[in-house]
């Protein structure tokens, strides 16, 4: 160890103040972007702010006694946690260019127009997505799949994306939260000590209520909203999108495939990279009066199938038909659309990394867990924890396993079953990821649904009302599991 390195006692623990300082200025720094900038507050400046916030924070762990090499580290392993989620937010981006490209997201769009009715369309959005993601176990690949198609449905059906981006996510994340395929499901009961589908039939208490809830609100917006698209503009649409695709069914193989691989457990990047790459080669078979459309002119047949294609990989598509909503839906996707997500969830990681190092979690956490006296409390306590990590650190893994080794000995200490904590964890860590912009999994949302968070934020019932859920039992003591005790 160099003389110049100071030792490890030589290091303050930050105070309250020192701890209070990033986050309230990051708040601060995040709502002026919003006000000035709007919807276009992800495009930079919130990654301007997560920066400077950051920065604010490296200069009190610089007076603290942190050294610069130590923070700066503590950023690159911050950051390579993302690493998994870029590979897989760049696959999803070549899959919804190649599934354009190919029809098979088309051909979803083509036949929800004439199966799902309006009425009952975001009730049924929230279900579809629910079984998808409950059979799969990925609440990220329902989204950029069956989400993506009813986005588009909705626009054909003159539906409120935002409400649509809700049913989406809601039903989504509830068959995630639930189904032993998924890495949540897993990773909290591993991280509180209980078993696993122990801790998922714990979770139904919980879970059932707030998607049933949740199913019933959207019901009632369904039958409460006035849709302008009539039967004549419901068959136009129709057969714009037969005009410019070859529909048919064998266009959702690449989903099938998709979906099935998913079941098998295959991992997501390679799972999606196979379902981009199966839209590429459908598209050359089944599309190709469409590629030599999007090609330039005077291109000959090889060379337009593999400039297209590849386009589609990289770039996305480009659809022009006179029609402005319809181009929209049928245009995006490619890598390069996912490159500023990756670029907020590389910010927010680094802030999330940088308030850990330096003790800044941490001393929030001890501040909760000494106010909190009762069972419901301590619940709260939990809860509280996981959404401001979700806000703070900006990922749902985190959110999961910090407060889990935390608070996995208080629990015990209380008499609480370790069911109880895991619960709680997936109650709150995993379902209010995607309300937050800057988080992984709401930056995941944003590219993938084109729905910014802040205007579906309001009607993610599900994950609005679970966590509220969660903290109600435990005031109650309503199915609070105890430690059995031997006498």
């Amino acid at each position: 160890m160099s003389d110049k390195e100071p030792k490890k006692n030589e290091i303050k623990e930050p105070s309250m103040l020192d701890a209070f300082i990033p986050v309230i200025s990051l708040v601060i720094l995040l709502a002026i972007a919003v006000f000035y900038f709007g919807n276009d507050s992800s495009y930079g400046p919130n990654q301007i702010g997560l920066l400077v916030a950051m920065g604010i924070a490296i200069v009190i762990g610089l007076k603290n006694g942190h050294q610069w090499h130590d923070i700066e580290k503590a950023i690159v392993n911050g950051i390579s946690l993302s690493l998994g989620a870029v590979l897989i937010l760049l696959a999803v981006g070549s899959l919804i260019g190649t599934w354009l490209l190919s029809g098979t997201v088309p051909t979803m769009v083509y036949y929800g127009l004439k199966i799902l009715d309006p009425s009952w369309f975001y009730a049924a959005s929230c279900i579809i997505c629910g079984v998808v993601a409950l059979s799969i176990g990925s609440s990220w690949t329902t989204a950029a799949t069956i989400g993506v198609a009813l986005i588009g449905i909705a626009q054909g059906l003159s539906l409120d994306p935002a409400i649509t981006a809700g049913a989406v996510i809601s039903g989504a994340y509830f068959g995630d939260k639930i189904s032993p395929l998924s890495e949540t499901t897993n990773l909290a009961p591993a991280v509180a000590g209980s078993q696993l589908f122990d801790h998922i039939r714990y979770m139904f208490w919980t879970t059932i209520p707030s998607i049933s809830t949740a199913i019933i609100l959207f019901l009632i917006l369904g039958f409460s909203e006035e849709t302008t698209a009539s039967t004549s503009t419901i068959s136009r649409l129709s057969e714009q999108l037969a005009e410019q695709f070859n529909i048919s069914l064998l266009n959702l193989i690449p989903l099938v495939v998709l979906l099935v691989l998913a079941v098998k457990k295959v991992p997501a990047f390679p799972a999606v990279a196979i379902g981009a790459l199966m839209g590429g080669v459908w598209a050359v078979f089944f599309q190709q009066e469409l590629i030599m459309r999007l090609a330039s002119e005077n291109t000959d047949i090889l060379t337009a199938n593999i400039k297209v294609v590849w386009i589609a990989f990289f770039d996305g598509v480009v659809i022009s038909t006179g029609n402005a909503e319809l181009d929209k839906l049928l245009s995006g996707g490619g890598m390069s659309k996912m490159l500023n997500t990756i670029w907020l969830i590389m910010c927010a990681l680094s802030f999330g990394a940088v308030l850990e190092k330096l003790g800044m979690l941490r001393k929030f956490v001890n501040a909760i867990l000494s106010a909190a006296k009762s069972t419901g409390s301590l619940i709260a306590s939990t809860v509280a924890t996981c959404i401001g990590i979700n806000v703070i650190a900006a990922d749902q893994y985190m959110a999961i396993v910090m407060p889990g080794r935390m608070y996995k000995e208080e629990y015990k200490r209380r008499g609480l079953d370790p069911l109880v904590l895991s619960r709680t964890l997936e109650d709150s860590g995993t379902i209010t990821s995607p309300l937050i912009p800057w988080n992984t999994c709401g930056a995941y949302m944003y590219s993938v649904l084109l729905v910014n968070p802040l205007d579906y934020i309001f009607y993610c019932f599900f994950n609005l009302i679970n966590p509220i859920l969660a903290v109600i039992y435990g005031f109650i003591g309503f199915k609070i599991k105890k430690l059995a005790t031997n006498t």
